[in-house]
């Protein structure tokens, strides 16, 4: 007759989950880059920023349809008064 033992899995050493042992080495490398190029990176941000600003700048404008569409009920804005028939 055959006796059921508890089954310990042999030859299978303890395994990190690989996406843990991914965000570790992540951190680490982030680390030594942070640290060596400090210098490099703060001084490039003011470019940085300045480059993102065409980028925004379109962001901004998917809202209401982009330049010169003018009062067409989706959020344009109308900027001349004098066409909706103010007095000057």
């Amino acid at each position: 007759m055959q006796t059921v033992t508890n089954p310990i899995r042999q030859g299978e050493p303890f395994r990190m989950p690989v996406w843990l042992g991914l965000c570790f080495f992540l951190a680490i490398a982030a680390f030594f880059l942070w640290e060596e190029h400090r210098a490099h990176i703060l001084g490039a941000l003011p470019y940085a920023l300045l480059l993102l600003c065409p980028i925004i700048h379109l962001f901004m404008h998917r809202g209401h349809g982009g330049h010169g569409g003018g009062g067409s009920g989706q959020g344009g804005h109308d900027h001349d008064h004098r066409s909706r028939g103010a007095v000057s």
